[in-house]
This record gives C-alpha cells, structure tokens and sequence, in this order.
C-alpha cells in the first residue's frame, strides 16, 4: 500500500529532569544521607573558618597586675604575635604552639616583673596579731618601698633590698647595729656610677633609723660588690674603668682589623691588644718668688713709712771720746734694697747733740709670686701590647688545585709596620707588636643526622596542621560517602523520552496518518529500569524470587 504512515506514541513522563525535583524523587533514606551530608560537611567548613581565623589560643599569663599586663601587651605587639584578652581581663590568651618561646623571650626581657607590695601591707593588718607579726609586716613593707624607689633609676631593671633589722633591747650594753643587703639587676649595657652607688646607699641608710652607710652592701647582678670598689689602693678597678679599657683594647683591636682585613682576608686574621692604663691621679702645688732685682728689674712699692725725732736743743756739744772720728759729720743715710742694713757714719750721739737725734725709714716692696697647681689626666695609656697571627696564603695552581703557602719575611715586616702605625706604636713608652704567620686549623664541626620525623621544624609543622588536615580528611569523607553518592544517583537517572515519537514511511502515497499510542510493554520496562536503578536491591529480590519459582 503506497502511503506514508506517520506513527506517533506517547510516552509517560518517567523522572523530573531539575535538580530539585530529582532530590524530591529520591527515596527517604538518599534523601536522609544526603541531608546528614550536607550539614556535617557545612559544620566541618564553618569549625575550618574559624579556625583559620582563630586558632588555638592557651593562657600566657593569668592575675596579672595592670602595670605588667600593660608591658606584656606592649612587648607582645613589638613582636607581632597576636593575642587576645579572656572575658573580664584576667588572662592574657596567644596562640598554643607559641606559649612556652613566648614565656622564655617575656622572662629574657625580664617580664612579668611582679606586684611589689610596700606599706600598704600595713593596711590588711589582721586583728589579733603578734608583735612579731607587726613587726615582720613593717619590715617587708620598708623593703618594698625601697625596691620601688630603688627600680625608679633608668640603669635599673629591677631590685631586691633585704634589711637585717635587731631587736632592741634596754638590758644591752650594746646595742646591734641595722645593716642591709641591695641586689639590683640592671639594664643590658648599663652601668652605675660611683655617685649613683653612694646615692643607693645613703638611700637605704637613711632610710632605717641608726643605720650607718658602711653596714650596706650592694651587688648586681653578676654578683659582684659594687659598695667599696674603690677603697683602698689594693682594692682594683671598678666596673667604668675596667669598660673604659675594654673599649681602648676594642678600639685599637678593630683598627688593626679594618687595616689587614682588605689585605689578607677576614677569615685569615687574629688580633688582640693589651693595654695596660694608668688610672692613678696627682695633683702638684707649687709657689715661686721673682726677686726684683737689677737695674731693669721694676720695683714697686707698695707702702712706705718715715719718722724722724729732734733733740731738742740746736747748741748741744758733742760728747764721746775726742778724736776724728767724733769730730766728722754724719752723712746721708741709705737703704740698700737687698741685705743688711749698713750702719750710719759718725759718732753716736749721747743724749740730745743735733738737730736730728733720730730717724726711721720703712719701705715695703711688692714681691712677684706664682702658684701653679698641676693635675695630671687619669686614664693614661702606659703601655701596648699587640698580637697578630696571619694565616698561609692560599695559592691555586693552573690545574685549580689550592695550596696553603706560608708568608715572606718581607710581607710579614710590612703587616708589623702597618700594624704598629695603626695602633701608634711608640717605642719609649715600651710598646710591643708581634705578627706571625701561622696556619689555621679548622675542627670539622661534628653534624648529628636526627631522624627527619624527630626534627622540632617537623614536629611543629605537624601540630599546626593537624587540626585542618583532620577537618579536611572529615568534609572528604562526608563529601564522598554521604553527598556525592546521593547527588550521583539523582544525576544518573535516565532523562524521559519526548512525549510524542512521529515515524513517518512511505507506504504508496502521500497520506499521513494519526499517530498511534505506545505499546504497554514500554511503559512497563521504562518503570522496571527506573526501579533497579533507584532501588537495586528491591530488584535483585524480585529476580531471586523469579528464579526460585516464586510469583509474585
């Protein structure tokens, strides 16, 4: 029959093709995994986020007092690590795999310093307490009030006063004296002048009734005595002088090094100097007196006095022994300017004989005088002493094989000539210079190979990243075993045929025909496909059962 016969069927609708209409389409249980899935693995971000913003936070320090918490947080913030305060600011919080470096750099810088309690400890005084008691309480009160004031200098970091006080007692003779003990530790590089000792002393003395100044000892840190360092001559040098010599020894050491370095190598030098320093003083007086003599010399007077007394009357006769010498008149009178006096010329006058029977002259003159006062600097250097050893000079051959060569004598000559000339040798001072040529010998430096699962670098890498790789390993598996098999099955099942299937064939002409409607057998197997794919084992039941002869 020639016709085109057009077959159209109609197909059932077979699943939803949205994704939420496939997730309602899912049995009850896919649905329940696939829920539990996506919580779980929302829950397992949300603890990664805030981790990552957070992190593991442990307590530092608790009960801190506000003056050491406020210099906790200020070191903390010099040294970027985060921190964070507990509720009521009681605690400070810093990351857990930092707390114990962090304890170990804050007690570097001496921090937490502690609460110091003065007389305010007088305050909590409690009813019905001994004398001892009392007497205990105001002891430590005087201490603390002396470390405050103490730990108040900028050399000191912190201080410790303990103070010896005795009972006194009206049955004694005699009386024990209070005495006191002052350990101050000082700030990295600072030091404390003699003044600055003698104002600590006089502090704690005067501060204890009848203590005397020579009954307080002070110490730093290093425990030396810092209190009578410079009594006596055998007493040594005292901390200033012996860093005053450190710094000259640095000084002269560093010179020789800028010089040689550029010359032989960093790595093939070795130098030290001694110096040895006067720290001794004198002090001269000394008074000198120009005489004014000669006839250039310039005379002056400075005051003058002359008395002259008569003898009443003009015609008294001469009396004495008769003669010549009786008979001449006096002459002039004269002063020489230095020496004895001479006698006056002529004959002594017995009683009132002439006109003048008595004159006196006093002069007094300025004399030149010089004081000079002479101080000599202390911190002298008397002496040098300086030691160079140079190391081979390393030669490669043509073949680039390196060989240790000792110095020439002529090479060693201009290192001691450049040596003595950078550190000012002088030789009537008794300076010494000393340069040798020496192969170095370098210790092979003894290398432990620890396990690469012990190294600390790998222990700490281990314990920041096992919070967020187990976090990572949970959304995995949460991903893979709840969320992805349910999503897959929803994907996976098959997309519905198109409603409608036209077949078109030509039979002998051109008439269409009505499409026709799908066998049942179709709509059947579409529903056991969709079947064994959303629920295999109901299926698998169903076919045991039609293999055992069983019906349905």
């Amino acid at each position: 029959m020639d016709n085109a016969v057009a077959l159209t069927h109609t197909m059932p609708d077979a699943l939803p093709t949205t994704f939420t209409g496939r997730i309602q389409a899912m049995p009850l249980r896919s649905k329940l995994s696939f829920g539990i899935g996506v919580a779980a693995l929302a829950a397992v971000i949300l603890a990664m986020t805030m981790w990552s913003s957070h992190g593991d936070y442990k307590v530092l320090y608790a009960n801190l007092s506000d003056k050491d918490g406020g210099a906790v947080i200020a070191q903390l913030s010099q040294m970027n690590v985060p921190y964070r305060m507990a509720e009521g600011g009681g605690a400070i919080l810093v990351p857990a795999a930092q707390v114990h470096d962090l304890r170990l750099k804050l007690a570097t810088a001496g921090l937490p310093k502690g609460a110091i309690s003065g007389f305010e400890l007088m305050d909590s005084a409690r009813f019905g307490q001994t004398q001892f008691q009392e007497r205990l309480t105001f002891q430590r009160g005087l201490e603390g009030e002396l470390m405050r004031s103490i730990s108040s200098l900028a050399a000191v970091a912190s201080a410790r006063v303990h103070l010896a006080l005795p009972n006194q007692n009206g049955f004694f003779r005699e009386q024990q004296k209070p005495s006191a003990s002052v350990l101050l530790t000082l700030h990295p590089g600072r030091t404390l002048d003699r003044a600055q000792i003698a104002g600590i002393v006089h502090l704690v003395s005067a501060s204890v009734p009848e203590m005397s100044p020579k009954a307080v000892s002070v110490l730093d840190q290093s425990g030396a005595l810092l209190t009578g360092a410079g009594e006596g001559a055998q007493a040594g040098l005292d901390a200033q002088q012996l860093q005053y010599v450190a710094q000259i020894e640095a000084g002269y050491t560093k010179r020789i090094h800028e010089l040689l370095e550029p010359i032989v190598g960093a790595d093939n030098l070795r130098a030290t100097v001694a110096a040895d320093v006067d720290f001794s003083q004198t002090e001269a007086t000394s008074e000198e007196f120009k005489p004014n003599q000669g006839a250039d010399a310039t005379i002056a007077i400075r005051s003058q006095q002359t008395s002259e007394q008569g003898a009443g009357s003009a015609g008294a006769l001469p009396s004495g022994v008769p003669g010549a010498a009786s008979n001449q008149p006096p002459v002039a009178a004269t002063a020489p300017l230095t020496g004895a006096s001479q006698p006056l010329q002529g004959a002594p006058l017995s009683g009132a004989v002439g006109p003048s029977g008595r004159r006196e002259a006093v002069t007094n003159y300025e004399v030149d005088k010089t004081v000079r006062v002479t101080k000599n600097a202390s911190g002298n250097v008397k002496r040098l002493n300086a030691a160079v050893v140079v190391n081979n000079r390393t030669v490669v051959d043509p073949r680039g094989k390196s060989t240790q060569v000792p110095l020439s004598s002529e090479e060693i000559e201009k290192l001691t000539t450049l040596v003595r000339e950078s550190i000012g040798f002088n030789k009537e001072r008794g300076d010494s210079v000393k340069v040798i040529n020496a192969p170095f010998k370098v210790d092979p430096v003894a290398t432990v190979d620890a396990p690469f699962w012990k190294s600390p670098e790998l222990i700490d890498l281990v314990r920041a990243a096992a919070l967020p790789t187990g976090l990572a390993i949970v959304a995995l598996l949460v991903f893979f075993g709840l969320v992805r098999p349910a999503v897959k099955t929803a994907f996976a099942a098959p997309r519905a045929l198109p409603r409608s299937t036209r077949i078109d064939a030509v039979v002998g002409d051109e008439q269409t025909l009505e499409a026709l409607p799908a066998p049942a057998y179709l709509r059947q197997l579409e529903g056991a496909k969709a079947m064994a794919k959303e629920n295999p084992a109901a299926v698998a039941g169903i076919v045991r059962g039609w293999v055992g002869g069983q019906t349905a």
